[in-house]
């Protein structure tokens, strides 16, 4: 009788402490803005934020972001390189050294074999692992991969088109997944997601259910024991509707939203959330369609009127302050931002003598499609900021405006088509955010090397003393010479804008008191494993 006595006394100590551990485990929820759950493979889709959630938590690339200051931009760390030089007998070509004694979330090893393997996911057409998606999204973010090639277990050669001293720069949006996942998921990329994938990251993926939810789990056995995750699990929610994401946020459905209405920003300080800010390398600008056919933007006078035509600070009225004007593609407050001919502010009379000069009058006036997203990673909130312009627009210079309204990955997709593609549905312009980081970012955009359907060029923009400068970015080391190069650069994407600059984002995102230890960097992308819950 005692014994029985003692054997269920311990076992409903063991069923109350196994409660405890349960309700002791602690879950970050996320409203995210993308309509559905970025793709779960290992590179995802939906822009920087399939990055910033379903890329860098649970994979990772042989460079990494340092994400864990406000103070200046994000620079680099080692990832699953422990180290990386350029071979001084061929400044085309990089070797990586690889760390030691890392394993993917399924229990296999990261080697060079597993580099090869994924990088010929994305480069190879021929291998039986290639994936498509994956392909042209890695190839237009880095345009100059050339060959690469095992050198031992642990070291590996990538060369590239042409030198480029910002290469480790690009190589941090090339992720590597587990081989074994396509092994396992009989080499279908469609099933590798619901296996789910494995990586190397201090996250792993649990479940992913399209439209719904993401579910990560904390990853004890991550490589580096100084970045534990201080959450358990993380959820995931696409909620593309900015009023959707408030009301989830009000009703305790999430703790963390990207990007709250401006209006309620307010109201949600007065009620104990906690709302941040902060400048990173973001711009918010429309894409001339330069390349198309009977483009109006092939003149350089309209694109330069269009850019004194908008009230930007009338934007950030509307935005409650958290965006600022535009007037390049780095703020004027940057060193490298140049001294340009072109001070764009909203000057309507400039704007209108412009369009004059090439044609567009009252009796003719300007008239274009734009393509725009209903949400999106950086994109703000596009609809109600694109209505804003288009009024602007006709108000101020006549200009009229209209709108291919699509889902976000379908505006990116477009992005990549040649300028007259029937998917861009007629459109001479993109709304399309992007970042303005490093010197690797602006060849992606701007070098008349990198047109679409190769590159990130959409506008299909050529200046000769734009790529020069570029040309000495890429080639010299001295620091100097490099910062004067950048700022012709720039000077040149002022004069000869291949966008319309419209505001650069603050970041805003409004959390529950009860998330913790948030760093905003200076960047599109966030460290999960510094966040714990109260």
């Amino acid at each position: 009788m005692h014994i029985r006595k003692a054997c269920c006394l311990a076992a409903l100590a063991t069923a109350v402490l196994g409660c405890r551990s349960a309700s002791a485990e602690t879950t970050l929820r996320i409203a995210m803005t993308a309509a559905d759950i970025p793709t779960a493979t290992g590179l995802p889709n939906n822009g920087f934020e399939g990055m910033r959630f379903l890329g860098y938590p649970i994979f990772e690339g042989l460079v990494l972001w340092d994400l864990t200051r406000t103070d200046r931009l994000a620079s680099l760390r080692p990832g699953l390189a422990e180290k990386w030089e350029q071979d001084p007998e061929d400044t085309k070509t990089w070797i990586f050294h690889l760390r030691r004694g890392v394993k993917f979330h399924d229990g296999t090893d990261f080697n060079a074999d597993a580099v090869i393997w994924n990088l010929d996911r994305y480069f190879n057409s021929n291998s039986r692992q290639y994936e498509p998606p994956s392909s042209a999204m890695s190839k237009a973010r880095v345009p100059v991969m050339g060959s690469y090639r095992k050198l031992d277990d642990f070291t590996v050669a990538i060369s590239t088109t042409r030198p480029a001293s910002y290469f480790p720069y690009m190589l941090v949006y090339l992720l590597f997944t587990s081989p074994a996942s396509f092994e396992r998921a009989d080499h279908d990329w469609a099933k590798v997601a619901t296996l789910p994938a494995a990586g190397t990251g201090p996250f792993r993926i649990t479940r992913v259910v399209p439209r719904q939810e993401a579910d990560l789990a904390r990853w004890d056995q991550y490589w580096d024991k100084s970045k534990l995750a201080k959450v358990d699990n993380i959820a995931l929610l696409p909620i593309p509707e900015a009023n959707s994401r408030l009301a989830a946020l009000r009703s305790g459905q999430v703790d963390w939203i990207e990007v709250p209405p401006p209006d309620a920003i307010d109201s949600l300080k007065s009620a104990g959330y906690v709302i941040t800010t902060g400048s990173y390398p973001h711009v918010w600008p429309w894409f001339y369609n330069i390349g198309a056919t009977d483009s109006p933007f092939k003149d350089v006078r309209v694109r330069q009127a269009l850019n004194y035509c908008i009230d930007r600070d009338g934007l950030v009225a509307l935005l409650n302050g958290t965006a600022e004007p535009s007037v390049g593609w780095l703020k004027p407050s940057d060193p490298d931002f140049g001294n340009p001919d072109n001070r764009y502010k909203f000057d309507p009379a400039r704007g209108k003598a412009l369009l004059a000069q090439a044609g567009y009058t009252a009796a003719k006036p300007l008239s274009f499609k734009v393509m725009i997203s209903n949400s999106g990673s950086g994109q703000m909130l596009p609809l109600p900021m694109n209505e804003y312009l288009q009024q602007n627009l006709k108000e101020a210079c006549g200009v009229n405006v209209d709108f291919n309204v699509v889902e976000w990955q379908v505006l990116l997709t477009a992005a990549r088509a040649t300028p007259d593609s029937p998917s861009l549905l007629g459109s001479m312009a993109l709304n399309i955010s992007s970042p303005s980081s490093d010197p690797g970012i602006m060849a992606r955009y701007f070098s008349s090397a990198n047109f679409s359907p190769n590159g990130f060029n959409f506008e299909q923009w050529r200046d000769d003393t734009f790529d020069q400068a570029l040309k000495t970015i890429e080639r010299e080391t001295d620091p100097k010479v490099i910062s004067d190069a950048y700022r012709i650069a720039h000077e040149r994407l002022v004069d000869n804008p291949p966008w319309l600059y419209i505001v650069h984002d603050l970041n805003p995102r409004a959390m529950s008191p009860k998330v913790k230890g948030f760093v905003s960097p200076q960047s599109w992308f966030v460290d999960l494993t510094l966040v714990r819950m109260q």
